[in-house]
Formats: structure tokens, sequence, C-alpha cells
């Protein structure tokens, strides 16, 4: 395969033929990525999955115009997450989750699902699945409290009942376990995310397979720093030179291959 050299005053990079290749530069200010026979800045493509929700550190530019609907998801996952989180960790004493049951019908669920319909637009396939999944889950766990839907009155042996929720909650830490395989040539702070979700996933299943408190309060524990990573790739996909003065830095995982 031949390769082309090519000049501008911005500096100088190679071309190569074969679409798809990457080639890498600098023009003595900024780096930037050649990924065919298109020049994108390393700093606006570096923002993976906190940004714009793609695993991909130098994922090209969809081919639509959108506002990036990543930010929206991610604050709706990590506020249902959090409250549900500090009454699973028994935080000031509260024990009951009925107070979740709104968010997770309307915000960590039909929210989130927007968001993840939206995120197929802007041609983001793992964005569109795991934002949409995680609107389903909410959604399906409010179904699980409202007793119109009658699912936990159904039950009348309570042991059956935990262990009902249990698998429920292992059919989730199965799909978790899937994604976070996925996000390993991302960001540390999206990597981050899926790692924390999938532990509270992990000892919220055991918790209720054991019947154990503790586990459970473990897995609230876990669920709160959950939130918060959850906040902070939010806030990288919000935050701008041109709307704040803060600004949070997105860092590539090595990559190996």
């Amino acid at each position: 395969m031949s390769q082309s050299h090519t000049s501008s005053s911005q500096g100088s990079y190679h071309e190569e033929e074969e679409f798809g290749k990457v080639e890498h530069g600098n023009d003595g200010t900024r780096a930037y990525v050649i990924i065919g026979k298109q020049k994108f800045l390393k700093e606006d493509l570096a923002q993976a999955f906190g940004g714009n929700f793609q695993v991909e550190q130098y994922a090209p530019a969809p081919s639509r115009k959108f506002g990036n609907p990543a930010p929206l998801g991610l604050s709706a996952f990590a506020l249902t997450t959090f409250v549900l989180s500090m009454i699973n960790a028994r935080a000031m004493g509260i024990s009951h989750a009925n107070v979740v049951v709104g968010l997770a019908l309307f915000y960590g669920g039909f929210i989130q699902l927007l968001a993840g319909m939206w995120e197929i637009a802007v041609e983001n396939t793992f964005g569109g699945v795991a934002l949409s999944s995680y609107g389903g889950f909410w959604m399906s766990w409010a179904a699980l409290n409202v007793p119109w839907f009658g699912i936990s009155t159904a039950y009348t042996d309570s042991k059956e009942h935990t262990n009902a929720i249990a698998f429920f909650l292992l059919g989730w830490t199965i799909f978790t376990f899937m994604l976070w395989l996925c996000t390993m040539k991302s960001t540390w702070a999206f990597f981050a995310l899926f790692s924390f979700l999938l532990v509270t996933f992990i000892l919220l299943t055991i918790g209720d397979f054991t019947g154990k408190l503790g586990v459970t309060r473990a897995g609230g524990v876990f669920g709160v720093i959950t939130a918060f990573i959850a906040w902070y790739n939010a806030y990288a996909g919000i935050a701008n030179p041109q709307n704040t003065y803060v600004h949070v830095k997105a860092v590539a995982m090595p990559s190996f291959a």
C-alpha cells in the first residue's frame, strides 16, 4: 500500500489510502489524529464516554448534528442510583425505598430511555444500548414496588420473593459485566463507572440471595460511589470553555494492541 506525504502551514502528516487507518500528528500547539481522510483534534476526541458516550478513544464525529444526549442519561442514572443507594446503605436509618419510585419511573427510567434513543440517533450503539437498558431497569424496578402491578404481592413466601429479586439483579449483573468489557479502551473515569456499578450489582445480588443486610449495605456504599462517578462523566460532557472555568480532564486508558 503506497503512502503520500502532505504538508501544510499547520504541520505535516502521513495519510494512508486504506480507509480507517489512524495517524497521529502535532502542529506545534495541539495534537491531532487522522482517521481515514479526516483530521480531528485529540482533545475533542479524547472525551470518551464522559463527553460523548463513545467507547472508542478516537471515534469520528457523527454525520448528523444533534445535541449531546450522554450527560442527560448519565445524570438521570446518577441521581436515581444515588438516592436508592443511600437507602440501601441505611443512611439516616431509612430502609423504605418508596421515595425512589417516582425517580425510577420518570427520571432514571423514562428520561434515560429517551437519552438512549437519542444516542442511537447520533450513531452511538453502545450508548444507546447502555442508557436505554438501564432506563428499562429503573422502570422495571419501579414496577416491582408499585402495588398496582401486583408483582411483589403475588409472592406469598418472603424468601421466594427475595430470591426472585436476586435473580432479577443477577441478570443485570451479567449484562453490566458485558458492558464493562466494552469500556476497557475508553477513559479511566468511564471504566471506573462500570467497574463500581458491576461491584454494586454483585453485592446487591449476593445480599438478596444470602439475606445478609451487611452485604446489601456494602452494595449501597458502592452504589453511592457509582453515582458520583456518573455525575463526573456527565459533567465532562456538559462543561466546555464557553460555559465554565471549571473543566474535568478525560484521561484515556492505555492501549495494548
